[in-house]
């Protein structure tokens, strides 16, 4: 059967979802839909007894000191906590004024959808190059970095570059980097030199979504905005307790980052075997293409193991890594199966 048009997700993660069409399928399910850690942070009793009190100050600041020292901010002030980076990306248009907004594409959808509700002129442009040649007067751009779904990582110097030609024209540059956690850089090498407006999230690297928090790091005078918009109260007792050690951990990040790299050579490996072409990768998530991968997609659905598909680019899939052993084998049965057929 075909589920094209069947009005499926239109983000990873929501396994209940997809697989409410493929009830035979074996359970329980493998999500391999999004790019979220399989290494959880380890959660203790008293981030959960924190549930029961109201978010402190001086809980709060020491949580954006961990922030600032991870992501190389030197001013507190630069930083607002959030429920997560998407909340940031829903009401960025509020916060800025301008409307003509350059997204380096194909990224993660969330962006296009926030600027177009709050009536921008939204246009995607898929080389920086080009983007580059694009930018007018106060134009916004924005792009992911690592990328998402394909991995693709633009260089400091070239972040730069880009910064500073926005900057000169009165814009701003949206950088997500959502995955960049494992990565040797950050945006907040450059951030006070020129109109950059980061995103932090920490759910993704730290396995740990349902925490719900992210970071916007900026001017102050855009993070005041954003904290006048967002209220008091902005990042939950839970997220606070346990980000601060999260945050702070970094032999449990390095530990983290080892296993990552090799669990994505492990994985980029199998799917390959099965005749998949390698577009991109990171180190939470594999972009591949294939002729039929609406096919290889439902016969993996079949199998109780789903993966991200997309329903602008139906030859693409991303697959994330699974998170033990016994989902590894699964996947590596269903490709091997996959590959016979072929």
């Amino acid at each position: 059967m075909s589920l094209r048009g069947k009005n499926l997700p239109k983000h990873g993660g929501q396994i209940m979802e997809v697989m409410k069409h493929f009830p035979s399928a074996p359970k329980p399910f493998v999500d391999l839909s999004t790019g979220i850690s399989p290494y959880p942070y380890p959660i203790s009793e008293k981030d959960l007894v924190m549930i029961t009190a109201l978010p402190q100050i001086g809980e709060e600041i020491e949580l954006y000191k961990a922030a600032a020292n991870a992501y190389k901010i030197k001013d507190l002030d630069r930083i607002v906590g959030a429920s997560g980076t998407q909340l940031l990306i829903s009401l960025l248009p509020y916060v800025l004024v301008q409307r003509h907004v350059l997204i380096l594409g194909p990224t993660y959808s969330g962006h296009e959808i926030s600027w177009k509700n709050a009536g921008a002129s939204v246009q995607i442009v898929e080389d920086s190059t080009k983007l580059q040649k694009a930018i007018k007067n106060q134009s916004i751009v924005v792009m992911c970095n690592p990328n998402n779904p394909d991995g693709r990582i633009l260089s400091l110097q070239e972040i730069e570059a880009i910064a500073a030609d926005v900057t000169q024209k009165g814009g701003w540059l949206i950088l997500d980097e959502a995955y960049a956690d494992f990565e040797d850089f950050s945006g907040g090498e450059i951030l006070e030199k020129f109109n950059i407006i980061m995103l932090r999230s920490f759910g993704k690297s730290y396995g740990l979504p349902g925490v719900r928090l992210g970071f916007l790091v900026s001017t102050v005078s855009v993070a005041n905005r954003m904290r006048l918009i967002l209220g008091d109260w902005s990042v939950n007792s839970v997220a606070i307790s346990v980000g601060t050690r999260a945050l702070k951990d970094v032999s449990w990040q390095e530990e983290i980052k080892k296993k990552l790299k090799e669990d994505i050579l492990r994985l980029s490996a199998l799917l390959q075997e099965a005749q998949l072409s390698i577009k991109g990768k990171s180190r939470l998530f594999c972009l591949v293409s294939h002729p039929q991968a609406q096919r290889f997609w439902e016969f993996l659905c079949k199998r109780g193991i789903v993966v991200r598909s997309f329903e602008e680019r139906p030859q693409e899939l991303r697959f994330g890594i699974p998170r033990n052993e016994e989902e590894w084998t699964r996947l590596e049965e269903a490709c091997w199966q996959w590959q016979n057929m072929q």
